[in-house]
């Protein structure tokens, strides 16, 4: 039997509680570099995925183990997991032999739709699979103590590459050179590959809705958005960005109006993410001042963010999920004018308190002026 670290004793028993909720034998907690939802492995064993993927099986009786294919066997720190360690050329094949000998029933997986191997998917024919990725993702929504502080950290991390982009910001300079200044500081703080970072970009007086790639021949104006999300050393996802405008730049109007709505959402967050609200209520709460000025949200408004970057529950419409205390939301609404064209996005991490949601970044919501 491995000994198993407070925090991971926690994790496999809330886990474990949403298991027996719903009849599971057993669960199959995929990950994988190649799609960026590696965390999920890290959260349950300990272990980051460097390269290839990784599947930590929790029976619902008998100890938890991490399965890696055999390739895989010199490429991460394999000293981190807690877990024991089980290399198979197809893995697969032998969690399907260990799941028949077990007699094992309903197993849920998560990461079913867009994690698992196909190989993997293949060999487990026959076996009763049931999509687990939402179970899962509520099972770990709400954050411990040790969770929080690599919470905040990244968070730290975040803000700081933000104040960088800005000081390398001027209209004119290719979105490539100005990020470049901000990822250097996020993979010096110990990020690695962990950033997802991202411009928005259109004209002197408003940015277009499209994310694109901070590329070379993407040659900034005199206002823009960039979209930075990053994990810190603990692998906690957070997302902390606002506008950027050049000094002497003059806002369109439906910028300036989308600006005041930003402003009354920031405001209505603080009030609405309390414990036992759902995430319709929060949803509606602040979105309220974007769609009363008529203008639509082209991105979810928010979503529960961890060692992946995007959980469940999300915060939109009709989604009945309750908050509850330490849960962590990245916030931003993605608001699009009616003409298609201007467009307003920052983002923020939020922590539910009993008094209400916390932004944890101390950034004001403003767009912030460049020196020039």
């Amino acid at each position: 039997m491995v000994a198993l670290s407070p925090e991971l004793q926690r994790r496999h028993a809330n886990v474990r509680a949403a298991m027996a909720a719903h009849d599971l034998d057993a669960l199959i907690v995929s990950g994988s570099e190649y799609s960026g939802f590696e965390g999920a492995v890290t959260y349950m064993s300990g272990f980051q995925i460097v390269h290839r993927y990784a599947y930590v099986v929790v029976p619902a009786n008998g100890e938890a183990y991490v399965v890696f294919p055999t390739e895989a066997r010199y490429v991460g720190e394999h000293g981190t997991a807690e877990l024991e360690q089980v290399f198979h050329d197809r893995p697969g094949e032998l969690i399907a032999s260990r799941a028949r000998d077990g007699g094992w029933g309903r197993i849920g997986v998560f990461g079913l739709d867009y994690i698992m191997a196909v190989r993997d998917h293949s060999a487990l024919d026959g076996l009763d699979l049931v999509p687990f990725d939402v179970e899962f993702d509520h099972a770990r929504a709400v954050k411990s103590d040790a969770e929080l502080e690599s919470v905040r950290d990244s968070v730290r991390i975040n803000e700081r590459g933000f104040e960088i982009f800005l000081d390398a910001y001027a209209p004119g300079k290719s979105a490539a050179e100005v990020m470049a200044a901000a990822e250097e500081w996020f993979v010096a703080e110990g990020c690695g590959r962990l950033t997802m970072n991202m411009v928005l970009t259109g004209t002197d007086t408003f940015a277009r809705p499209e994310f694109k790639i901070a590329r070379h021949d993407e040659i900034l104006s005199g206002f823009m958005l960039p979209s930075l999300e990053v994990a810190g050393p603990g692998m906690h996802w957070v997302e902390v960005s606002r506008a950027i405008a050049s000094r002497d730049a003059v806002l369109s109007g439906d910028t300036e109006r989308m600006l005041e709505a930003y402003l009354e959402y920031y405001e209505a967050a603080r009030a609405a993410m309390r414990p036992g609200a759902s995430c319709h209520d929060v949803h509606r709460a602040v979105s309220a001042g974007f769609t009363e000025r008529g203008y639509h949200l082209g991105h979810v408004t928010g979503h529960s963010i961890g060692m992946t970057m995007i959980e469940f529950p999300k915060v939109g419409e009709a989604v009945e999920t309750e908050l509850a205390e330490n849960m962590v939301f990245s916030m931003h609404p993605h608001a699009i004018a009616a003409n298609g064209e201007d467009c307003l996005y920052m983002q923020d991490t939020w922590l539910v308190t009993a008094e209400g949601g916390v932004p944890l970044a101390t950034l004001p919501m403003q767009v912030f002026r460049a020196a020039v």
